[in-house]
């Protein structure tokens, strides 16, 4: 089918929450630096363990969407990560989760690894001081910036004050020595100390293989783990497919059937456009600098759509394509997001990812796949020199032209890492330049008459 050949899917469709969800979880996994499909590994693991532990339906129900949305506010961390280490805040996440931080040598031996990688020995110098002297400190912050903003992006999803209580308490350990609060035994939800241990066996599975899972979660039993939570792990590990179940390519259908079936919540048109608001939200803080960019972004993309004559179920549908076109961002180093200066060849190589990124996130749910071509191909240009296909004009839908307007406009007149924002007078200006090769006619003339409207 080709890109003129898309006819948006405007109906839910009797789709399921737990389907969105977990499609967009693969969003979260790029944000860890973690092999995809790690939130839904993490969720077949965790459930056969609260099964195991004869948890009911309705805790099964709450832990399967800690499991899957625990990662929720791992972008809200990831520019101060860069800041205090200078390094590729993915890098440094996906390593990490092979640390024991209980141990002080094993932390040392991190920061001494990890920070500022490439710079000058000066500047590698004064950040593993500041590390060494500050990092209980800094961890704790980081720690609690994802949890509660984790926490909140579910409460915003719709999701009761356990699934938050979960997510917000995921790094907590049965020993008390964990974080933010230093909880312990008890006193931290059951979902968490699922959770938790979920996502350590993924991580060494991932890395080295289930025999060195099964050495880790004992050695962590009883500081990190809850031991009641090891031994239903022990337990439900031993079940035929266990494991292979982990690197099966249909792992997402499978974890749709293991959901409680009286717990199963179909969606609604208002419950999809909550869940890509909040997804937007989840992208945005990625980095400083891209604060509110894709709400912003749809606002203009609905404005410039309903000018234009676009039915207003398009135009509804459209927004949530704008919402979400920069989700594959969350797979994009703050390294090079943060930069403020000139990118090279290399750093702009994995800006332009992004597109395919986000195109591969949304294709996964019937819902979006129309969609996917349409928001990720928002940095085409009609002249055929975009990216990530280099399509020339016939083969850009005016959907996509739409958002790459918005898109343009957006990121001329927001705070950049290497300069202020821009005058909306002087970004018209310059956008008019880019009138019939970048950017089309129609869709700019509709945003400029739009401009009073919008509050320009």
């Amino acid at each position: 089918m080709s890109p003129l050949d898309i006819q948006p899917t405007t109906a839910v469709e009797a789709l399921s929450l737990s389907a969105i969800i977990g499609s967009l979880s693969y969003a979260l996994d790029l944000t860890e630096g973690l092999p995809a499909g790690h939130s839904l590994r993490c969720c077949w693991v965790g459930m056969h363990v609260g099964q195991q532990m004869g948890m009911d339906s309705e805790a099964l129900s709450h832990l399967y969407y800690t499991l899957l949305l625990k990662d929720a506010g791992c972008s809200s961390n990831a520019a101060r990560l860069f800041e205090l280490y200078g390094s590729d805040d993915r890098l440094l996440k996906r390593d990490f989760k092979l640390v024991d931080s209980d141990s002080l040598v094993r932390l040392g031996s991190f920061v001494l690894s990890h920070a500022g990688v490439g710079k000058s020995l000066h500047e590698r110098v004064s950040r593993i001081l500041n590390l060494a002297q500050n990092g209980e400190q800094f961890a704790t912050e980081l720690i609690a910036t994802r949890c509660e903003r984790g926490a909140h992006i579910s409460i915003q999803l719709g999701f009761d004050a356990e699934v938050a209580a979960g997510i917000r308490c995921l790094d907590e350990h049965w020993n008390g020595r964990g974080k933010p609060a230093r909880l312990g035994g008890a006193d931290i939800p059951l979902g968490s100390r699922i959770a938790l241990l979920s996502q350590v066996v993924d991580v060494f599975h991932s890395a080295a293989g289930k025999e060195h899972v099964v050495e880790e979660v004992h050695k962590r039993s009883g500081s990190w783990f809850d031991p009641a939570v090891v031994e239903a792990f022990l337990q439900a590990q031993r079940q035929p497919g266990f494991w292979e179940a982990l690197s099966d390519s249909d792992l997402q259908r499978r974890i749709g059937e293991i959901e409680p079936a009286s717990k199963v919540v179909r969606i609604d048109e208002q419950r999809l456009d909550t869940i890509a608001e909040a997804f937007a939200q989840v992208v945005d803080a990625k980095s400083n600098y891209t604060y509110g960019h894709s709400t912003r972004v749809a606002a203009y993309t609905e404005v410039v759509a309903t000018r234009l004559g676009l039915p207003q179920q398009r135009v509804r549908w459209l927004r949530r394509g704008a919402l979400l076109h920069d989700i594959g961002k969350l797979g994009v180093s703050n390294a090079v997001l943060d930069k403020p200066g000139r990118l090279d060849e290399d750093e702009w190589a994995q800006v332009r990812a992004h597109a395919a990124y986000s195109e591969q996130i949304l294709a996964r749910l019937h819902i979006f796949s129309e969609l996917a071509f349409v928001a990720a191909a928002h940095h085409e240009r009609l002249d055929g020199k975009g990216y990530p296909r280099g399509l020339a004009a016939d083969r850009i839908p005016l959907e996509t032209r739409i958002i790459t307007v918005a898109d343009i406009f957006d990121a001329i007149t927001a705070e950049r890492p290497y300069r202020g924002p821009i005058p909306v007078a002087d970004a018209i200006a310059m956008m008019e330049k880019e009138r019939g090769t970048a950017i089309d006619g129609a869709c700019l003339d509709a945003l400029k008459q739009a401009l009073p409207e919008l509050g320009f």
